[in-house]
């Protein structure tokens, strides 16, 4: 049976209406609104990264796609034998769109300080 842990020292401080807003504007960012466990990481950590970004789902999106699209021609290529430059080009567009993502979702993430 996993042993319950249980936190015996409470810390208590004030702060303004401002403060309570910014706060709770902060959690509202992430998505939590569980203001004890907010805190506790701050106090604990110093920040919070939140990493939901945008540009990663569609990094990922443009991945699987282009992986559904290689995986297609290469069936129809080893079926048929067939290649067109069509194909190829298609390829290219696809991979170059990947590799502006990654490079706009790392300059991104290297603003992070």
């Amino acid at each position: 049976m996993a042993e319950k842990r249980e936190r015996e020292v409470q810390l208590k401080f004030r702060v303004t209406p401002e403060e309570r807003e910014l706060i709770e504007h902060k959690m509202a960012l992430l998505g939590t609104n569980n203001m004890a466990a907010y805190l506790r990481k701050m106090a604990i950590d110093g920040y919070i990264v939140n990493l939901d970004l945008p540009e990663l789902r569609e990094l990922i999106s443009l991945l699987r796609h282009s992986s559904n699209n290689l995986n297609q021609l290469t069936k129809r290529v080893h079926e048929t034998g067939r290649f067109y430059d069509a194909d190829l080009e298609d390829l290219r567009q696809s991979f170059e769109r990947l590799w502006d993502m990654a490079d706009k979702l790392l300059k991104g993430l290297a603003k992070i300080k």
